[in-house]
Order: structure tokens, then C-alpha cells, then sequence
């Protein structure tokens, strides 16, 4: 553990110990509300020693404008030469601005390299071809929490340190209902009956077995032939990493992937995009990652923090944690924040705060999902100072029991433990209130709702296999729930 948080943990600890003592040898009301603020106020002191951990990225002050390598501003010419040898040159030269000025540019797959800044100015708009060969051959990617062989991502870094997306522009993935989209196998997306999608035996059914049988990623070959849909921007086994201030739209999958990956700032960005599995950011086996100030209207999760599916998930077993969401809005999606489904390595300390939620194609507010099959565990989320003025189905929800592609049992049970919120208000609590399926086995626990309000839930709570919450303050539906 980095010695700024050993020491911030450390003095936690500590600090749990001693409000243990004083609750008994004390009992007092008062005694108890002092050490319940300590006890709050050092939570919050692990998310801004995360912050503090990731840092900043700076970079040179040197300029490589791509048109001074051949791009041309028209949407028509192909410019992936031109991107590709501004940022040769940025990187060969020490790094600092690969900057995209004013126009539309049409290009292939953009594979940033360590210590450039690609910088979009405010009237730039980067199109991504919708020439399929342009992304490959196939790179080393992922495919819902499975590491494969596909097409490249649309903007992709693996084992780079010092990158950046910045700027004010655009990236328009161009997926539609005639490019991309149709692979996922559903009507509303274009696809067509007979024409093949991804659930086919020569695609998902086929990375299944593979995984089963311990194939090596590298054997693990897609791409051409094949109908998994690539990422829009992704970032594998990279270190320092700001996306700041652009606007993504059009995704093929999932928009901004970190993927085994830290030290990650996501800042001030857009994204607006309601293709199928179009999730807003998703870090991956990631650590110290932040969101902040960023707007998120999706067509599936706004914020998904994922570990790997099953058994790929085990095999790499590295737990995403240590991240802190802020200030954000979430508008459209199936959840604000999210954990899961592809969990099976683990979500440790996650902290949400001073972040917006309202849409009625909102489907929950915080969300976790697993199964049997996935397994994994979540612990340690908080959730503070959130307003949420509209979601259909449930401000918490926890489901153990999560599928879609019917029914996923096996023998990984869930742990899922110590998940807070404190001070959230709702305006329209959907069908629930509190939505909590856990397992028979291994009940969820530390459910903790302190200072929260929900207003017009059709039925405050539906919850199953879950020890006692913990209430403070809570109405639902003006019921009241635990002591002021």
C-alpha cells in the first residue's frame, strides 16, 4: 500500500478502535455523535488522499499540429497516417501536444504512445471510419470482462505512461444502426433475423469455451469473421492517464475503458450515446481512478466499475478499488453508478459524492450486480451528498442474482459488505425504494442509510437474504426508519 494511505488507513483503524472503547465505557448520546463524526470525516479523508495519490499529468510544451503532417480537415480524407505520425513524432521528441485544430478529420483507430497530449481544440471533430479493416489486425482488447484478440479500439493505448485526451471538441464513433450497433443481435439496433451477431457459436459462445479451457489471450483470436464490437476508448496496462473536457458520442461498446490500468483522472467530459452496452466510463481491474465533473447520458450504465467475467476474472484477480466519482450528472442509463456485472476479481473502496441523477430512462441510482458464476465481491462504498430527481426501478439496488443471457448459476457466491449512503435525497424512488437480493448463503451486510429521503417509491422496500439495515434518520415515503 502507498505509505499516504498505509497512514490515512492506519490512523481509520485506530480511530474505529477508540469509537469502539468510548461506546463502551461511555453509552452517551453525545459521546457517540462525536465519534460517529470522526469516524465519517476519516472515510472521506481515504477518497482525498486518492486524489492526491493520482496526481497530475503535465507534459512539454512542444506543439505537433497533425495538419503539418498531412491531415486534411475535409471528413472525407482517411488521416490515420497523419495522426499516427504526429503522435511518432510527439513521442520520439519527448512528448507535449498533438494538437487536432479546427475541422472535421476521418480516421482509423488512433494508438496514443507515452507522453503525448491529443488535443482536440473546441471545433474539432475527430470520425472514426466505418471501414472495418481499419481496425486490424486485431490488438490485444477485451470483450465484457474477457481479454481476447479484436478489432482495435477506436482510440487505444497498451503499456503506455504519461497520456492524454483533451481539448473541447468531438469523437464520433459513427455507430448507428447500419455500423457497429446491429452486432448485438437486438432489432432496435438494426440487426436483422439470420444475419450474425455476437451470441453466435463462433463468437460468445466460443470465448466462453476458450476461457474454460485456459486458452492463452493471445490464441484467443477474433476480429474479422467475428461480430464483437470494439471499444471506443480503452487504455491497457497504462499509467498516468487524463481524459479531459471532450465529448464522445456514436460508441460501438463501451466508451472509456481503463483496463488494468492507474492513476486515472477523467475530467470534465461528455458523453452522449445511447447504443447498445454504451456504458459512460468502466475502469477495469483499475486503481486510483477519478471521475469528476463529467456528464453522462447513456444508453447502459453511466459509471460501471468492473473486475473481469468468471473465470477470466479469476485468472487476472486484480480487484478494481480505490476510486472516487464526484460532481457529476447522470441522466439516461440503466444505472448512476455501478458495480458489476463483470466483477469476479473484486470492487474495493469506492466513494461517490456531490453527484446528480435524474432522468426517467433512469433506471437506478447505485447499483451492484453479480451472480454465482461471476462471484467476486464489493465492500467499502459510500455514497454522499447525492440528489436524485427521477429513477424507474430503485435507488439501491442489489441483485445477486443477475443474468441476461438466462439463468447464470455455479458456485462463486457473492460477498458483498459495508455499502453506505448518508445525506441523498430523491424525488421519485421508481418501483423501490431499497431493491436488495442477496444469497441464502451469504447474506449482504452493513447496508448503512443515514439522513436519506425518498419520496414516491411504489414500494419502499423489497429486500431479501440482507442483515438489518442500518437507519439514521431515513424516510421513505415519509415513513420514518431509524433514530434522528
Amino acid at each position: 500500500m502507498l505509505p499516504i494511505l498505509r497512514n490515512r488507513f492506519r490512523y481509520l483503524l485506530l480511530t474505529a478502535i477508540a469509537v469502539g472503547l468510548v461506546s463502551v465505557s461511555c453509552k452517551k448520546k453525545d459521546e457517540q455523535s462525536k465519534a460517529d463524526l470522526a469516524q465519517t470525516e476519516n472515510v472521506w479523508a481515504q477518497a482525498d488522499a486518492i486524489i492526491e495519490e493520482i496526481g497530475t499529468v503535465t507534459f512539454q510544451d512542444s506543439v505537433f499540429n497533425i495538419n503539418e503532417y498531412g491531415a486534411v480537415a475535409d471528413g472525407t480524407t482517411l488521416n490515420t497516417e497523419a495522426f499516427k505520425a504526429a503522435i511518432d513524432a510527439c513521442n520520439q521528441a519527448g512528448g507535449g501536444k498533438v494538437l487536432v485544430p479546427k475541422g472535421t478529420y476521418l480516421t482509423g483507430p488512433i494508438h496514443l504512445k507515452s507522453n503525448v497530449n491529443l488535443h482536440l481544440d473546441a471545433d474539432a471533430e475527430v470520425l472514426f471510419t466505418t471501414d472495418k479493416s481499419a481496425y486490424l489486425p486485431a490488438v490485444h482488447t477485451s470483450y465484457e470482462g474477457m481479454e481476447i484478440m479484436n478489432y482495435s479500439p477506436l482510440i487505444y493505448a497498451k503499456g503506455q505512461k504519461n497520456i492524454a485526451v483533451t481539448g473541447n471538441g468531438t469523437f464520433n464513433g459513427q455507430a448507428n444502426s447500419e455500423n457497429w450497433w446491429p452486432w448485438c443481435g437486438a432489432e432496435r439496433y438494426g440487426h436483422k433475423e439470420g444475419e450474425p451477431q455476437q451470441k453466435d457459436e463462433h463468437n460468445l459462445p466460443t470465448l466462453f469455451t476458450m476461457i474454460e479451457d485456459g486458452t492463452p489471450v493471445e490464441e484467443r483470436i477474433f476480429g474479422e469473421g467475428h461480430q464483437l464490437r470494439p471499444l471506443f476508448l480503452q487504455t491497457l496496462e497504462c499509467e498516468n492517464v487524463l481524459i479531459q473536457g471532450v465529448t464522445f458520442t456514436n460508441a460501438p461498446f463501451w466508451v472509456i475503458h481503463p483496463l488494468k490500468s492507474k492513476y486515472i483522472t477523467v475530467d470534465g467530459v461528455t458523453v452522449n450515446s445511447h447504443g447498445p452496452n454504451n456504458d459512460g466510463c468502466d475502469p477495469e481491474y483499475s486503481k486510483y481512478v477519478h471521475i469528476t465533473n463529467c456528464n453522462f447520458n447513456t444508453g447502459d450504465d453511466c459509471i460501471a466499475i468492473k473486475s473481469g467475467r468468471n473465470g477470466d476474472g479469476r485468472r487476472v484477480n486484480i480487484p478494481s478499488e480505490n476510486i472516487v466519482v464526484e460532481n457529476c450528472d447522470m441522466k439516461d442509463g440503466h444505472g448512476g453508478v455501478v458495480m458489476g456485472s463483470e466483477i469476479s476479481a473484486g470492487v474495493r473502496n469506492v466513494f461517490v459524492r456531490e453527484c446528480t441523477m435524474n432522468s426517467p430512462n433512469l433506471d437506478r441510482a447505485i447499483r451492484i450486480k453479480t451472480n454465482t458464476l461471476r462471484g467476486g465481491f464489493v465492500e467499502n462504498v459510500y455514497v454522499k451528498d447525492v440528489e436524485v430527481g427521477q429513477v424507474k426501478e430503485a435507488v439501491l439496488k442489489i441483485n445477486t442474482y443477475y443474468g441476461i443471457y438466462g439463468t447464470q448459476e455455479g458456485d462463486f457466491i457473492p460477498t458483498i459488505k459495508n455499502i453506505n449512503l448518508e445525506n441523498v435525497t430523491v424525488e421519485n424512488g421508481g418501483k423501490y425504494g431499497l431493491l436488495i437480493q442477496g444469497r441464502e448463503e451469504k447474506p449482504v451486510t452493513g447496508i448503512s442509510l443515514k439522513n436519506v429521503s425518498i419520496k414516491n417509491a411504489a414500494t419502499p422496500l423489497k429486500i431479501e437474504n440482507c442483515e438489518p439495515i442500518n437507519y439514521v434518520n431515513t424516510t421513505i415515503n415519509n415513513e420514518k426508519y431509524g433514530e434522528k
